[in-house]
């Protein structure tokens, strides 16, 4: 018999596969679905623009898209697909560069401190953190207070109750998320609101014997079927930036923008009015704001304080407010002379 199999090695037979075929096709399967949302939504991160329905959604997802890509590039290598592994490797790389933190890391401000400030931007959500907001407003004690989906009972509370501290504002009267407020310790001139179906109250302040420009940002959210209108009134946040930085001078865009860095809607607004999330100038800005109320914690900032060149940014930090499903975004700032 050991004669006959030396005889005819063919008959003798091969090994079993370490990974049967059936498996490493499944594998294959599985790590091709896998790395297909990361190729897509990274692709317009890519190529700047936040494209349609379901993309400007799962943008907001985009940092945690590395690890489906990262169990792609296992998946692939499991089944000993090369290309498809390479492929879901690159996108796991190009999704983990889109994660670093969006513009430079400093601004320009020049001469000397005029102003030392604090400001507070706030989504009460339809007046329910109301409260809660007077309460943090006691302890910080800012001097700008940035308030969304403030209705007529917010206003007056919030009015009646800091009166003291913060005497003047800036208002668009509106039930649930349509009113918003700016309180401020500065003297305020009313400025037109930026058109849109929730409040955006403007104002110019005297800070440190400079005029500042204060407005409120908080566009529709980017839900399906309303992404057009959502893209248009950060398009009109960002032609207020531009407008603002040809005019020259110091400005403050804050509130609930409906939108992270990793929105070309967004970016647009911190490009053309060469704008500065302070968050991501206190290295904070991947720090996630919302949604506070579920059983996941937060994933995504979508509360922001912008700034111009003429702040630095001493720090930031994000409180919980009791009713609201948004974190409040606290900064401390310093205004420069120029030059």
């Amino acid at each position: 018999m050991e004669q006959l199999l030396a005889a005819h090695p063919s008959s003798v037979p091969d090994p079993a596969p370490t990974t049967p075929r059936p498996r490493r096709r499944i594998a294959a399967w599985a790590a091709g679905l896998l790395v297909a949302v990361p190729t897509v939504v990274t692709g317009c991160r890519l190529l700047d623009t936040d494209a349609l329905t379901p993309v400007p959604q799962a943008l907001s997802f985009l940092p945690w898209l590395t690890v489906p890509a990262a169990l792609a590039a296992l998946l692939a290598l499991a089944a000993r697909r090369r290309l498809l592994a390479a492929w879901s490797v690159l996108v796991l790389l190009v999704t983990a560069w889109f994660t670093l933190p969006y513009g430079p890391d400093t601004t320009t401000a020049r001469g000397p401190v005029v102003e030392r400030l604090r400001v507070l931007a706030a989504n009460v959500e339809f007046g329910e953190a109301t409260d809660a907001l007077v309460e943090a407003a006691r302890r910080e004690r800012p001097q700008l207070v940035y308030v969304s989906e403030c209705d007529p009972a917010c206003v007056a509370t919030l009015t009646s109750s800091l009166s003291t501290a913060l005497p003047h504002r800036a208002v668009v009267e509106g039930e649930g998320s349509t009113g918003s407020v700016i309180l401020s310790a500065y003297p305020l001139t009313a400025r037109s609101p930026i058109p849109a179906a929730m409040g955006m109250p403007g104002a110019t302040a005297t800070i440190g014997g400079r005029s500042v420009e204060l407005r409120l940002a908080h566009p529709l959210p980017p839900i399906p079927r309303q992404v057009e209108a959502w893209q248009r009134e950060l398009g009109r946040v960002a032609d207020f930036a531009g407008a603002a930085h040809r005019a020259g001078g110091p400005v403050l865009l804050a509130g609930d923008f409906n939108a992270s860095q990793d929105h070309a809607a967004f970016r647009a607004v911190l490009d053309t009015g060469r704008l500065h999330d302070a968050a991501r100038l206190a290295g904070a800005a991947r720090t996630p704001t919302w949604p506070r109320e579920l059983a996941l914690p937060p994933y995504v900032q979508i509360d922001h304080v912008l700034v111009s060149g003429d702040f630095r940014v001493r720090g930031a930090r994000f409180l919980d407010l009791r009713g609201s499903d948004h974190r409040a975004v606290l900064t401390d700032l310093d205004l420069h002379a120029g030059r």
